[in-house]
């Protein structure tokens, strides 16, 4: 059940508003050859210029398109209108043209922008089926992207990071089920079933401490994407053996946050808003027993997390989107 109001999306929107168009400061991701590569980020980038950095600015788009799907707003319409253009797209694509970007944004801006365009496609607005159609080339080179990376990725990166495989390959499977990517989505199950089914009595090693994703419960719900849903309960129960009890402790406990203008430890705030997307997300598929459990837990890192989504620029320019998610789960 969505928990997402138009209250929510008012104020989430304001937030992205305020920086999917703010240049700077900006992190890149970008491999200089030469001098000529010395340009600015909106020159690289002309859509995803802004937000700090390139995923940044990817997931406050799916932020924005979200939004205007569930309350539509003129000023994101305006907006979306503005960013997703044939020629913003074409520039886009040139830039993963060049041989330096192969492992641009890999997986973690991948992922997302295949989110975006499955959010995108679920638009039944006449702005929105513009949008997508424009948008479709950029996600099909990063669907592309995936099927050429998968055979290569022989073990999971499993931290709480950026890296993460199993963050990023829930977004895709999310785009390759809605977009009708058969290839992809058979790809990514086979994949994640080698890479995670035989995974049990999971310890929870968390959180790190620049943590924004909960390497357990994103494997989790990655698994949930990927199996039937008699087949992930048992998978679940044997993943976290000791959930009733709430264990492993440090699973269910609220990440505190020392310095919100610390980016490394600002992450903390959003691995308490990833891991309330994954209780509640998982809630419904865990069982009747395991599904009081999860949703207290996501309560509880709401509550801690849901305070502090603007403020410091270091958290404000991506805090939203995963209290969106926290709030809005798969939204469909």
């Amino acid at each position: 059940m969505s928990l997402f109001t138009q209250d929510h999306a008012r104020s989430f929107a304001a937030i992205a508003m305020g920086h999917i168009g703010r240049e700077y400061p900006n992190k890149l991701d970008h491999v200089l050859t030469g001098p000529q590569d010395l340009e600015g980020p909106r020159a690289l980038h002309p859509i995803f210029y802004g937000s700090f950095d390139w995923h940044s600015a990817v997931h406050s788009h799916w932020l924005l398109a979200r939004c205007h799907r569930r309350f539509p707003d003129p000023a994101i319409a305006a907006r979306l209108d503005e960013a997703f253009t044939e020629a913003n797209v074409a520039g886009e694509l040139a830039y993963l043209a060049r041989p330096s970007a192969r492992g641009f944004e890999r997986p973690y801006g991948w992922g997302w922008l295949l989110a975006l365009q499955a959010e995108l496609e679920a638009a039944t607005s006449p702005e929105g089926r513009r949008w997508a159609a424009a948008m479709k080339p950029l996600a099909r080179a990063f669907a592309e992207r995936f099927r050429t990376w998968l055979p290569k990725a022989l073990y999971p990166v499993r931290t709480g990071v950026h890296s993460n495989t199993a963050f990023a390959c829930a977004l895709a499977l999310e785009y390759a089920d809605r977009c009708g990517d058969a290839v992809l989505g058979a790809q990514l199950r086979r994949d994640l079933l080698g890479w995670y089914a035989g995974d049990a009595d999971c310890q929870a090693w968390e959180p790190s401490g620049s943590d924004f994703l909960s390497p357990a419960l994103v494997e989790a719900e990655c698994m949930r994407r990927a199996l039937e849903a008699g087949a992930f309960e048992a998978w679940f129960a044997r993943f976290l053996p000791r959930l009733g009890r709430r264990e492993p402790a440090t699973l269910f406990t609220p990440a505190e946050v020392s310095d919100r203008s610390d980016g490394q430890i600002a992450h903390l705030d959003g691995l308490n808003l990833s891991r309330a997307w994954c209780f509640r997300s998982l809630a419904d598929a865990a069982g009747p027993e395991a599904r009081p459990v999860l949703l207290e837990a996501a309560d509880e890192h709401l509550a801690a997390a849901m305070p502090h989504l603007s403020g410091d620029y270091m958290g404000e320019h991506w805090l939203a989107t995963f209290a969106l998610l926290a709030l809005d789960g798969d939204g469909v």
